[in-house]
């Protein structure tokens, strides 16, 4: 295959060209999912700011408002500049890569931690402290208050796991981002 400046990609015989379906359907899930994310920050700091956490489900999910200047657990607090840079990162892989895929749970997927890693780097560049500095808002805690059991998190860090969890899932059943299958050894 050779590639002009300017120019499409040569097509070999019996290849087909990149659906742009798969393309469209990350940038939807991930708009949905990043929607869902600031949403939920902009109500958690306008109803929850100095307030105590609000038990629901009777007590299996608590409502808090926590801002995390580091990662899960807020470990590494000192290096939210490196998130931030890497989360730029992952972006920019993922939107390169995404003309690449051919597979619908692929595309899901990757829209997924798209959209979270959006989440929480939007957070990183336009909240307090600062640019590249700012704490990530999260909110909800399993189980018990206060990151007693687990980490308190946002729907950005769900969206990083389910996504994560459907590629790893898919390249154990053996599908690949390119819409093919592997044989089962």
């Amino acid at each position: 295959m050779s590639t002009e400046q300017g120019s499409q990609p040569e097509i070999e015989p019996g290849q087909s060209a990149p659906p742009k379906r798969r393309v469209v359907l990350l940038a939807c899930v991930a708009a949905v999912a990043l929607a869902l994310d600031i949403v939920s920050k902009v109500i958690v700091v306008s109803t929850l700011e100095d307030h105590a956490p609000v038990r629901i489900l009777g007590g299996l999910v608590y409502l808090q408002l926590v801002r995390n200047p580091g990662a899960a657990f807020s470990m590494a607090t000192g290096l939210t500049w490196v998130f931030a840079l890497v989360a730029i990162g992952v972006v920019v892989v993922l939107i390169w890569f995404a003309g690449r895929l051919r597979s619908a749970g692929w595309a899901v997927g990757l829209g997924l931690v798209l959209a979270g890693a959006l989440g929480n780097l939007l957070d990183r560049i336009f909240r307090a402290p600062g640019p590249l500095r700012g704490h990530v808002v999260d909110f909800i805690s399993v189980f018990a208050p206060n990151a007693e059991v687990w980490p308190v998190f946002n729907v950005a860090d769900s969206c990083i796991c389910v996504g994560g969890v459907l590629i790893v899932l898919l390249s154990l059943l053996g599908r690949d981002y390119d819409g093919t299958r592997r044989a089962k050894k």
